[in-house]
């Protein structure tokens, strides 16, 4: 087994966190129970804002980056993993409070690990990622609520073409959603039809000022964004409707009124991915099994090798990235 290997290493350097490769060894690495050799890792917003500096994401430091984990169990000290199980982890702190995906092994906690789908190869787990899982917990949670049925009024999607946003497109639309998309790049209008749009709202639209009351449109929506475009969603969202909120590109603050939810009982969900319970990670990855089309997974996904993490951080966070990046750790 190969001792030394490269890391996506953040370290304080006068005070500020700056991310780098750097040489470490298995004796580095935190004293968890299970020792994943990583295959394959994910670009995410979040690690964007981590690996480029722009955003203060590591909460301690020196952190290994990357968020999501495809692998094979190497060493257990646990019952419940063996070697040789090929596993999936997303989430549960790493790159914040814990060591993360970007280096060839990794030691982590039992309870972080799925098996790995049958459904999904592991490059295929991880153009999935925590983007693709996440838009899976938003489906399941808006179908849990009842506020949206299959041909019955529309879903919107903001954030469309970004990593929540494609997996949602094209989920809501194989269980047979009317998808409305709303992007900012028209560019992109081609790529999001091929994915199951019907239907597109410019991201300027929902970036407006925000009146309490607008006319209704969705009965349901998936949004990445938040601040003023949430705020405006829910105020077009139909009596009875929900809207799964997961992200906060946009901001982290909702400028709205209490109006839409007192008036016309419009659901705010909360979707968190981080700490998910298993059930919740399960049902969601069931959803993604039975509903993503592989070759629409396929067209919203690129590989790159992780040599190409500091540019594609860049890219990221500048919203130059359209779809998911999968991430080659073993190369």
């Amino acid at each position: 087994m190969t001792d030394t290997f490269t890391a996506m290493m953040i370290e304080d350097v006068d005070g500020k966190p700056r991310a780098g490769f750097r040489e470490i060894t298995r004796a580095d690495l935190p004293d968890h129970d299970v020792l994943v050799e990583v295959a394959y890792s994910s670009l995410n917003y979040k690690d964007g804002l981590a690996i480029s500096g722009k955003g203060r994401i590591a909460r301690r430091l020196p952190m290994v980056a990357g968020i999501d984990i495809a692998g094979t169990v190497v060493e257990s000290r646990s019952p419940a993993w063996r070697p040789g199980d090929r596993v999936v982890a997303n989430g549960w702190g790493m790159s914040e409070t814990e060591w993360g995906a970007y280096a060839r092994f990794q030691r982590l906690r039992p309870e972080w690990l799925i098996p790995l789908p049958e459904a999904f190869t592991m490059e295929q787990a991880m153009a999935i990622g925590t983007a693709g899982y996440t838009a899976a917990l938003c489906v399941d949670a808006l179908e849990a609520w009842g506020a949206i049925q299959p041909g019955k009024g529309e879903v919107l999607v903001t954030g469309a073409a970004g990593g929540v946003g494609s997996t949602a497109v094209s989920l809501l639309s194989s269980k047979g959603y009317n998808v409305v998309a709303s992007t900012g790049r028209a560019e992109t209008h081609d790529y999001l039809r091929g994915l199951g749009a019907a239907s597109f709202v410019d991201r300027a639209e929902l970036a407006g000022e925000v009146r309490p009351l607008q006319k209704e449109r969705w009965s349901g929506a998936v949004d990445s964004v938040g601040s003023t475009t949430l705020a405006n969603v829910l105020a077009q969202t139909v009596y009875g409707g929900a809207v799964a909120a997961c992200g906060l590109a946009g901001g982290a603050n909702l400028p709205g009124t209490v109006m839409p939810h007192i008036l016309r009982s419009v659901a705010l969900i909360g979707v968190d991915s981080v700490f998910a319970p298993l059930a919740r990670r399960q049902k969601a990855w069931q959803t993604l099994a039975a509903h993503l089309d592989r070759n629409k997974l396929a067209a919203m996904t690129e590989v790159h090798p992780m040599s190409e993490l500091p540019a594609l951080a860049e890219r990221i966070v500048a919203g130059q990235v359209r779809g998911r990046v999968v991430i080659e750790v073993s190369v």
